[in-house]
């Protein structure tokens, strides 16, 4: 049997995504055996403290990125959104899942039916908090760290009114039962890559084991979106969002862009997927024109 080594976070979810990898691998290559490693992160760690205080969600990549270069694994598994925009070139990013549901979701306590305004919405993301204060003028929102099953606990216990989620991870973790409302991406424009899975590698790794993994599609959609994150200067924590759908060979890229008075603009590129890219950069540049 030949193995390669995949390292991940050690959250449910994280590892319930890697396993989603490793099945792919055994069906594309029978004589592959895939061997998971899971370790804890610097953003796994510092719950006390939001992201942007602490460096970012670049701090949930940073031990697996040294996991890699020290050979310690060969390959690894992300949600795409909590990615970095600048990739160490040693890393590549090699593979990407087809894209769940990418929405946002409201997630009530368990019993409950309305959201209670005496208490706040729990919402780390300041891309969620600026897009639901116009939906819920009227509700106070409060920082939430930890995995998605410590922060279901921490509203089941009464801190939070309502948490705002993406569906994928819900999904993903049998959890659908939990959403008490989706948000289509016209209320809550999703975070760049949300619902992506990416696999980074080394250089040298030979990823070929992969090819029935990746899917084109959400390839060329979390390009563009996060070429417009990146042209905008923005990282996995700034209040920038960037969605795109295919229509054929037609990528259609809708962009957030948030000035420092925190005024919000939304506005859409259509162009030809193999330059989804340049299609990113060039929203970025447009809407930073219009709106600095």
């Amino acid at each position: 049997m030949k193995q390669i080594r995949i390292g991940s976070r050690e959250s449910r979810l994280a590892v319930i995504q890697s396993e989603m990898v490793m099945d792919a691998i055994r069906a594309y290559d029978p004589e592959m055996e895939p061997q998971l490693i899971t370790m804890k992160t610097t953003g796994d760690k510092i719950l006390d403290k939001t992201l942007d205080k602490i460096g970012g969600k670049g701090l949930f990549v940073k031990e697996l990125d040294a996991a890699l270069l020290d050979r310690r694994v060969d390959i690894t598994v992300h949600s795409s959104k909590d990615l970095p925009m600048e990739i160490d070139k040693r890393l590549p990013l090699v593979a990407f899942s087809r894209r769940a549901d990418p929405r946002d979701v409201l997630v009530l306590p368990e019993g409950k039916k309305e959201i209670d305004f005496s208490k706040p919405i729990g919402c780390s993301s300041f891309r969620r908090q600026l897009q639901l204060r116009k939906l819920f003028p009227e509700a106070k929102l409060a920082p939430i760290r930890g995995n998605v099953l410590t922060r279901l606990q921490k509203l089941d216990r009464g801190e939070f009114s309502a948490l705002v989620l993406a569906s994928a991870g819900l999904t993903r973790l049998g959890l659908e039962n939990r959403i008490s409302r989706y948000f289509s991406v016209e209320e809550i424009l999703p975070a760049a890559g949300q619902a992506i899975l990416a696999v980074q590698a080394r250089e040298d790794v030979d990823v070929s084991c992969l090819a029935g993994f990746n899917d084109r599609q959400a390839q060329s959609c979390l390009l563009a979106e996060r070429a417009f994150v990146r042209s905008l200067g923005g990282g996995c924590s700034s209040p920038v969002a960037a969605y795109a759908v295919l229509s054929g060979d037609t990528l259609t890229l809708k962009g957030m862009y948030v000035t420092a008075d925190e005024r919000l603009y939304f506005e859409t590129i259509s162009g030809s997927a193999d330059q989804c890219e340049a299609m990113g950069e060039t929203l970025a540049r447009e809407m930073r024109r219009k709106y600095q």
